[in-house]
């Protein structure tokens, strides 16, 4: 075990202030989608018209969300942060009021889709903040900083969606979007505001050699993520969508086969909970083995845990199986992060981070409406089919790209992510998480 723990790393001079304010805004993005299910369908009675303006949002986030990072990589996060809060600040507002007036649905989903586009990921700001932080000869507790991301990450989507059911079963759904949007713009302020340990931007001025030089970075940093390493990570992440996708609606439908709908609750709260276990541990210790061997080996982890799953015939059953593939979740998504800082270009680091979020989004999405015709012709089971397929797939691909993760040239000989993996052993440096 490390002396070093998670409390050592909070102490680290700026560390807890900027992971607590995206850890608080966090909250709000996990409270916002399903807050505008609740908000549609509580004043207009339609499920489909909710539905189309929550996915609305979604597409929006998952398209525009990397774009919004290239935009904070190049001018930095207290230059960009502060307007794009002010525009999903009068999207939500807007939204507010086109549901409240009754307006057609078309305008319902346009204010959804530019809440969707202007909110932030701020779980990769904060991601990019830690890189940045421990930069200087610390970068073997970067997988720890990354597994606090995770832990954040999980205690949000365990929270937010709770609370903002809550407050719309209570008969008030406009509280709960005012409240997402209020954790949002406030944790996003207040990370805007910490600049000491924002990753310094590629582009810092118009006049000085310092920031031509940077401006001359841009475009080939741009051109850094079509890397073969980033791209395994981008599928991976694809992968590990289309298995939370097709799992969301399995679950579902098994506990119904059973005749106990209730009962998916604590099977989603089995999986999250062994997640947040393993999680937490996970970044307690320093593994000698390389991120890439890590990666081969969790991978295919899950796609053994899955094996259960086809099998499960009772609900204890299938609350032990989907615990045991929880369990295996957050080490692929920190040491996924671990390869990515290693893997890209400084000045494309959030970017990155948001690219995979997307791809994840992306797998989900495609995967919730594939399984759900499965489970229609084939029971759950069918549903965890795809699950179980989508973990072979990343098992595969995680050993047959593990030889592509490495360093640019921006990265080989020191300097800001420099953390790559050293031949021999120890993290380099992690989501989205």
């Amino acid at each position: 075990m490390l002396p070093s723990t998670y409390r050592d790393l909070l102490r680290t001079p700026g560390a807890a202030a900027f992971f607590l304010t995206a850890a608080v805004g966090r909250v709000g993005i996990a409270m916002t989608s399903l807050g505008i299910v609740w908000l549609v369908h509580g004043r207009t009675g339609s499920y489909a018209l909710a539905g189309l303006v929550a996915g609305g949002f979604a597409v929006a986030e998952a398209v525009a969300g990397p774009q919004l990072g290239r935009l904070i990589d190049r001018y930095g996060q207290g230059r960009v942060l502060p307007p794009v809060l002010a525009a999903h600040a009068a999207s939500v507002l807007a939204l507010l009021v086109l549901v409240a007036e009754g307006r057609p649905g078309w305008l319902m989903a346009a204010a959804g889709a530019a809440a969707g586009a202007s909110i932030p990921q701020l779980g990769a700001l904060s991601a990019a903040r830690w890189s940045a932080l421990l930069r200087d000869g610390r970068a073997a507790e970067l997988p720890s900083g990354f597994a606090l991301e995770s832990l954040a990450n999980g205690l949000a989507y365990l929270a937010g969606p709770v609370l903002v059911s809550a407050v719309g079963a209570g008969g008030r759904p406009e509280v709960g979007s005012v409240l997402a949007a209020g954790l949002v713009v406030g944790g996003g302020l207040a990370l805007a505001a910490q600049r000491r340990t924002a990753p310094p931007p590629a582009v810092t001025g118009p006049r000085t050699a310092r920031s031509k030089a940077s401006a001359a970075v841009g475009p080939r940093a741009g051109r850094s993520l079509v890397r073969p390493g980033f791209v395994v990570l981008a599928g991976l992440n694809l992968a590990i969508g289309v298995f939370f996708g097709a799992m969301q609606v399995s679950v579902a439908a098994f506990a119904v086969e059973h005749g106990v709908p209730g009962a998916a609750a604590p099977l989603y709260a089995a999986s999250s909970c062994g997640g947040l276990l393993t999680g937490w541990l996970y970044g307690l210790r320093r593994w000698r083995a390389a991120p890439r061997v890590q990666l081969v080996v969790g991978t295919a982890a899950l796609a053994l845990g899955c094996v259960p799953l086809l099998v499960a015939g009772s609900l204890p059953g299938m609350g032990v199986s989907v615990a045991l593939t929880g369990m295996a979740v957050p080490p692929i998504l920190v040491v996924a992060t671990v390869l990515t800082e290693a893997t890209v270009h400084r000045h494309v680091l959030t970017q990155a981070f948001t690219w995979l979020n997307s791809a994840s989004a992306a797998g989900s999405a495609v995967a919730a409406a594939a399984s759900g015709q499965a489970v229609d012709a084939f029971g759950a089971h069918g549903g965890i089919a795809i699950a179980a397929a989508a973990t072979t797939a990343m098992a595969a691909l995680a050993a047959a790209g593990s030889r592509t993760f490495g360093p640019p040239a921006a990265k080989r000989g020191g300097g800001f992510g420099s953390s790559a993996p050293k031949r021999g052993g120890n993290f380099g440096r992690s989501g989205g998480v």
